[in-house]
């Protein structure tokens, strides 16, 4: 093995989207987008769908098509950018439902193809995407005319329970949507665990379902192993890897692993993570650079010559690595690198 291996578990990821599911009484939907989170869009929905979700949430028309080529004929398939200029073609023929957000969108898609399904995106708050309020006022009537079949929001800070925001968006989507008799959906995974008041009529959760918090429960879905590319001796008072930022201080041994920042693994990362044989870990040796990473297994038994060493697993998980170089599981998640090979397990 020359690359890295990403092993996804298939089963975890149903389970996941099941214990959601559980905590409400409203339809759960099921978040797809960037690839799957980069675990493989197609086959993500394809399990999602036999665990018994029918609505998919992706970023953009084009994630979209291959999602509906996944999945075939049935489930709603939401682009969360909306009807953008020139997406009429991928919509009507892969049968995607925009999240309308902006004026200009609404009359495109009206325009363009009439009688298509559409849902309605509001900002209540967050001011990235969706109708502000005096927008939706002047076009609500018009709008409802023409039978959406969701209204959603996003609320920006769900993973901080305690924060105002939380709340104060919780009350502009309620005076938004008063009256209204379309299904409603504001809450992913960090609004789905605020609470009942927060589910409305459709959740939609996503980084909980691969693993990562704030779903604190999640079953890990990923491991990732790397290949071990030389074990060298290091004589004490050598230095190893760029800027000489780690420099052995006994007789060492360093296993030199095939994978780098090219593969999503962030820089960032050196200091503070460990590699895992089995169960037993091993720190990491300088910095990581674009194609290789170097790791201190001098504890490791001489005889042993191990052909991986696993970085992601049920000990050090997703989050445990985020925490490290300083950002969240998600962007973690969806740099691993297309260089991997990938395999599933049910």
């Amino acid at each position: 093995m020359s690359t890295g291996h990403l092993t996804i578990d298939l089963s975890a990821l149903a389970e996941n989207w099941r214990a959601l599911d559980a905590m409400t009484d409203v339809e759960t939907a099921a978040v797809v987008k960037a690839n799957g989170y980069g675990m493989g869009s197609g086959v993500v929905a394809r399990t999602l769908a036999r665990a018994g979700a029918r609505r998919f949430f992706v970023a953009v028309a084009e994630e979209g098509a291959a999602v509906r080529e996944a999945l075939g004929p049935g489930p709603m398939i939401a682009v969360l950018s909306g009807h953008m200029d020139g997406d009429a073609d991928l919509i009507r023929d892969h049968d995607l439902t925009p999240m309308l957000n902006s004026v200009d969108q609404v009359l495109r898609h009206v325009e363009s193809l009439p009688r298509r399904s559409f849902g309605i995106q509001l900002d209540t708050g967050m001011n990235r995407l969706g109708l502000e309020p005096d927008e939706w006022a002047a076009l609500r009537d018009v709008a409802l005319k023409q039978m959406p079949v969701l209204i959603m929001s996003h609320l920006a800070c769900a993973d901080e329970p305690d924060h105002f925001m939380n709340q104060r968006q919780l009350t502009a989507f309620l005076e938004m949507t008063a009256g209204i008799d379309v299904p409603r959906s504001l809450a992913a995974t960090g609004g789905l665990l605020l609470g009942k008041d927060y589910h409305f009529d459709v959740t939609r959760p996503g980084i909980g379902l691969y693993g990562g918090r704030p779903y604190e429960n999640a079953k890990p879905v990923v491991t990732l192993d790397l290949p071990v590319a030389q074990i060298r001796e290091v004589a004490a008072g050598e230095s190893v890897g760029y800027g000489n930022t780690w420099t052995a201080q006994r007789p060492s041994r360093i296993a030199t692993l095939a994978a780098g920042y090219a593969d999503g693994l962030f820089r960032a990362l050196s200091p503070g993570i460990k590699l895992y044989d089995g169960e037993t870990p091993y720190p990491i040796a300088g910095r990581i650079s674009m194609d290789l990473i170097t790791v201190d297994v001098t504890e490791m038994d001489p005889e042993r010559k191990p052909e991986v060493l696993t970085l992601m697993n049920d000990i050090q998980g997703v989050d445990a690595l985020a925490d490290v170089a300083g950002t969240i599981g998600y962007e973690l998640l969806t740099q691993l690198s297309q260089r991997y090979k990938r395999s599933y397990i049910e």
